[in-house]
């Protein structure tokens, strides 16, 4: 009997589990140098391993000839395992808290005898669908359709799945840990007698579509199109944004890149919490912050905000900022919209908020 070491496969096995061992403890990334000395194999062979790892989203590399570290794919297996429900489940939660929805929201996974709702917030409304947690709900169409890997065609066109009974009207959207394949599904459902079809879609489906791919990302996903093979990722050239659409984007908790000047001329780029009211851009700075005292010096700033999945949403707009008192309870409602809850403390933390009044504003969808 051979020695299963010495097959090709298992040869090959052990060089690609060695080079993943070798990237998930240097998070910084390896040269090519390098990992050709810690794992003893040719340059030939490491390029064939890390080309074929890249192309699956296990691998990544900074620059052109830079060094090679774990991809989100590769990154996501640390979130796998016996806690990967309870954090899914936290991670449902901060997500529905961020608006009241009204109605139930639940966060579904397969199981064999049918969806299995993981968590629930039910809905403020007197009648109101709810559910028993922990436990398998076979009549849940919408959910089991939107968690089939290759559901009807008009669910794989729309990203998700409608469904009523005579009792309740269903929307389901997959969660996907590599942007594609569906491994969970957030369900909202409501009374039938309540709303009908298209009124639900305009009022719920792309904050619920955000939410999905928002939990993706957090799983581990570089995209969100579900259902698509890579082949099907044919993204969209750029479109232009409406106004109405800048403004549902902007009301996402989407975190913004604030761009000013320091007074030795250097540019200074921070991420910032922002708030947009239809006319201005208003952000808060913690205590301590030195870039508050760049925007006295200098006021003149731009802004950015953009989502990293599909459609490629982005809004940049370049303005002068002025210091204001900071509105009543913004860093609540801030913490609500990023956190999830209204964190009362973070107000002690608040050193001051700016106005930034666009001189431009401009947003955009698709591929640059």
């Amino acid at each position: 009997m051979s020695n299963i070491s010495d097959e090709p496969q298992a040869s090959a096995a052990r060089r690609t589990l060695d080079l993943v061992e070798l990237l998930l403890a240097n998070p910084g990334g390896l040269s090519v140098q390098v990992l050709v000395e810690q794992l003893e194999i040719s340059r030939s062979t490491l390029f064939l391993l890390l080309n074929t790892l890249k192309h699956l989203g296990y691998v990544e590399q900074s620059e052109k000839r830079g060094r090679y570290r774990a991809g989100p794919r590769l990154l996501a297996w640390r979130s796998a395992g016996p806690g990967s429900p309870a954090d899914l489940s936290q991670a449902f939660y901060q997500e529905a808290e961020r608006r009241a929805w009204g109605e139930t929201l639940a966060l579904i996974v397969p199981a064999a005898a049918g969806p299995l709702v993981l968590a629930q917030v039910e809905g403020s409304q007197r009648v109101r669908s709810a559910f028993l947690t922990g436990q398998s709900h076979p009549g849940l169409r919408a959910a089991a359709l939107a968690l089939n890997p290759a559901p009807p065609s008009e669910v794989q066109a729309n990203g998700y799945a409608l469904a009523s009974t005579d009792d309740a009207l269903e929307l389901a959207l997959p969660v996907c840990r590599d942007g594609r394949r569906p491994e969970a599904a957030v369900l909202l459902s409501v009374p039938a007698y309540r709303w009908e079809p298209g009124a639900l879609l305009a009022a719920f489906l792309p904050e619920l579509r955000a939410m999905a791919a928002r939990l993706s990302y957090r799983l581990g996903a570089s995209y969100y199109t579900p259902y698509q093979s890579a082949e099907e990722r044919n993204l969209q050239p750029t479109t232009t944004l409406s106004p109405l659409e800048i403004g549902i984007f902007l009301a996402g908790p989407w975190t913004a890149r604030l761009a000013c000047i320091r007074p030795d001329g250097r540019p200074h780029v921070i991420p910032v919490w922002q708030e947009w009211d239809g006319a201005a851009f208003t952000v808060i700075t913690w205590k301590g912050s030195q870039w508050a005292g760049y925007l006295r010096h200098n006021p003149n700033v731009s802004l950015t905000v953009d989502e990293p999945w599909p459609p490629l949403r982005r809004v940049t707009c370049h303005g002068v900022a002025e210091p204001i008192a900071g509105p009543a309870g913004l860093a609540e409602r801030l913490a609500q919209r990023y956190l999830g809850q209204p964190i009362a403390a973070l107000s002690a933390q608040v050193e001051g908020a700016f106005r930034i009044i666009p001189d431009s504003i401009r947003g955009f969808q698709g591929l640059s």
